[in-house]
């Protein structure tokens, strides 16, 4: 398991005080177990708290653990309408760690796994969920050439490139062949619908990636953005959806739970709120939803098989990596059956 191995804290108290801001003793480092990606720590040095995410160390996929990529899109969102931590300093140099890695504020707040939010009373849930489709709307409508991110990705084409990239990646970590993911891949090549906009997408925004006010349903910071670029909004607003249908991440899915005693809106009203409030036409984002889905849950199996390979390889970011991976086939097999009910 990967936890604080390796990560020199000499070094690191160093680099903050250089490069952040002085301080007095030792850095303490604890490493956070929830993401399957880039392995995170809080960090205390003085009387600041940093969060410090880092490439894992080993042999990685090509273009993956995109650091680099999560401090730019914060560091621009900045005094947005979107919420994110402060950015404090990113080190590519990997004589200081080992691997790149970035500093940002710790942000106070609450992190929900379940997403039927157990324990709160429907009308906290109901404002919840509309509080997390706010701001991913909010995110869809920045001007992505006033914050300097013209060259963060290319315009149009997007779920092109996209199934490209994924193809490429599952290969690369394939650990067994899955006749459904194979079926995935050549339907999703031909009925690629015709992008509309391209805005900054966040490429993993869920439940479990933003920090709600401790009190209040208010999203005080969004986070883990490896995967956010230049994009399709629809494609990003579908992958949030998913929860709908399976599970993102390791935490449980709204599918099956009675979505009306709970106070959580049902999956057609959370895609008009979505339209409500980027102004779109709800008939003309349902035209092409079943094609999202599917892309999506292809998306996220070539995602847990990368996870999958990490943990064989053993350089996981998190002791759950291989149950994560066991997930590749179901979502994969999820992805196709989606597939195949919108081509009836």
């Amino acid at each position: 398991m990967q936890q604080t191995a390796g990560l020199d804290r000499a070094r690191l108290g160093d680099f903050i005080r250089s490069q952040v801001e002085p301080f007095e003793g030792d850095v303490a480092v604890r490493h956070i177990e929830g993401g399957q990606s880039n392995p995170t720590y809080i960090v205390d040095a003085g009387v600041r708290r940093y969060v410090l995410r880092r490439k894992p160390l080993g042999q990685l996929l090509p273009s993956a653990h995109a650091v680099e990529r999560e401090f730019r899109v914060m560091h621009a969102l900045a005094g947005s309408a979107v919420p994110v931590p402060s950015t404090r300093a990113l080190c590519e140099d990997p004589e200081v760690l080992g691997t790149s890695f970035y500093l940002m504020d710790f942000v106070e707040g609450r992190i929900l796994g379940d997403q039927t939010l157990p324990g709160m009373a429907p009308p906290e849930r109901h404002a919840m969920y509309v509080e997390m489709n706010r701001v991913l709307a909010s995110l869809h409508g920045v001007d992505y050439l006033e914050r300097g991110l013209q060259d963060f990705g290319r315009e149009g084409q997007y779920v092109e490139r996209q199934v490209e990239r994924w193809t490429r990646q599952y290969r690369a970590s394939e650990t067994q062949v899955i006749p459904e993911m194979e079926n995935l891949i050549d339907w999703l090549g031909e009925r690629i619908p015709r992008q509309l906009g391209t805005s900054i997408v966040h490429g993993d925004y869920r439940l479990d990636n933003v920090i709600f006010h401790a009190t209040e349903p208010r999203i005080v910071a969004v986070l883990d953005w490896e995967l956010a670029t230049l994009g399709d909004p629809l494609v990003d607003f579908a992958y949030h959806c998913m929860t709908w249908h399976l599970a993102l991440g390791t935490h449980r899915t709204l599918a099956g739970a009675n979505l009306a005693a709970l106070g959580i809106p049902g999956e057609a009203e959370y895609v008009a709120l979505y339209c409500q409030h980027t102004g779109r036409e709800v008939d003309a984002v349902l035209a092409h939803w079943p094609f999202y889905l599917a892309f999506n849950m292809f998306r996220l199996a070539a995602i847990q098989q990368g996870v999958a390979r990490r943990a064989m390889d053993g350089n996981a970011a998190n002791s759950k990596a291989r149950e994560v991976g066991s997930r590749v086939a179901a979502t994969a097999a999820a992805g196709w059956a989606m597939a195949c009910r919108a081509t009836r």
